[in-house]
């Protein structure tokens, strides 16, 4: 692209860039922590997050000092977990073996923990002013829109161009302000919907809006129905009305979150008889399945869930145990229900944990 296409862009963000928490006093810790916000999330959900995030934990010492569940709680409802999972792991990578200095080039950032190509890019560009280029949705949208590229973006050949493109038309100085400009005139101009085109300072260049084809950009294969299960829950107490919750393996979905213990419907079984089951082979423990609780509807990003949550009573461990056994889980506690706050838990059962502390009100 030629250099007036970087000058219109430029004089374009600096006449009102976005002020962002992160772009105030920015240092390499702040920016890697608001790009790792970011990914699949909007800027104004990411926000209020960051802001408790930096006050919590203000260096990377702090937050590779914190227990992870303390950092899980604090990122509760943000999604996509396994973020801050990486985040806290490589927060303790940099302490041990960086003496806590965020590595500056590429290479070394992509062998962190949750850091791939994009992210690697920009905070080496906007952190440190390396010659990194960056590929994010709004840059991917952007891009196809100015060359009018009707390649499906979600192959990997469409993406190698993509980031070929990147890397040609990045400029040799100033990087990290031009990858920011990129970013932000495809959040704030270059929608996904109702794109503001008459307000882009590259429209001139742009071959899609030249065409008409704007709308129809980028190219997206067609994603079939998302799964749909069916899943149970206990909500399974003991003689003094304390809740038993499991802690979910590190390395699945919601890895480090607390729910309450159940599982997906196998073949033909019943609701009954999966909750049992999942009990069973989860924490060794037998229930006596009560009143159907409440019924959540959950999307993920692949797939959707219906979550039936169960009134139960605890019968006890399964022979030898005395206690439950954390053998599908990573842990499990009994917890009052004023006790639950202090845990981090996934979307569906917070909505359970909501219904809970509304039928207690309603009682008082």
């Amino acid at each position: 692209m030629s250099p007036s296409f970087i000058k219109a862009l430029l004089r374009w963000y600096r006449t009102s860039p976005a002020d962002l928490p992160w772009r105030r006093a920015p240092n390499p810790y702040r920016v890697w922590l608001s790009e790792v916000m970011l990914q699949q999330t909007q800027v104004e959900t990411v926000i209020p997050y960051y802001r408790r995030f930096i006050d919590a934990y203000p260096t990377i010492a702090d937050l590779a000092g914190a227990p992870l569940d303390d950092v899980l709680k604090l990122w509760e409802g943000l999604g996509y977990y396994s973020r801050a999972r990486n985040l806290h792991r490589a927060a303790r990578i940099i302490v041990a073996e960086h003496g806590g200095a965020i590595p500056s080039a590429v290479r070394d950032l992509l062998k962190l923990p949750g850091i791939g190509p994009y992210t690697a890019g920009a905070i080496a560009s906007i952190a440190f002013d390396r010659p990194a280029p960056v590929l994010d949705a709004n840059v991917t949208r952007l891009f196809t829109r100015l060359l009018d590229l009707d390649d499906d973006i979600t192959s990997s050949a469409t993406q190698k161009k993509l980031w070929s493109i990147a890397a040609k038309w990045l400029p040799a100085e100033g990087a990290g302000e031009y990858n920011q400009a990129l970013m932000e005139l495809g959040q704030k101009v270059c929608k996904p919907k109702n794109p503001l085109c008459e307000a882009c300072p590259l429209r001139s260049r742009c071959r899609a809006f030249a065409r008409g084809t704007v709308a129809e950009r980028p190219v997206r294969r067609k994603r079939g129905p998302k799964p749909h299960y069916a899943v149970t829950a206990g909500l399974i107490r003991d003689g003094q009305g304390r809740l038993l919750i499991a802690q979910r393996p590190l390395n699945g979905l919601l890895g480090g979150l607390w729910e309450f213990p159940g599982g997906k419907v196998e073949g033909r079984e019943n609701l009954a008889q999966c909750l049992r089951r999942e009990l069973r082979e989860e924490l060794a423990i037998e229930v006596e399945v009560g009143s159907l609780f409440a019924v959540v509807d959950h999307a993920f990003t692949h797939f959707k869930i219906t979550l039936h949550a169960f009134e139960c009573r605890y019968l006890g461990a399964l022979p030898p145990y005395g206690e439950p056994q954390a053998i599908g889980v990573l842990d499990w506690a009994w917890v009052t229900e004023t006790q639950l706050g202090q845990y981090s838990f996934g979307k569906a059962d917070r909505t359970v944990i909501a219904e809970l502390q509304r039928r207690r009100e309603m009682l008082l």
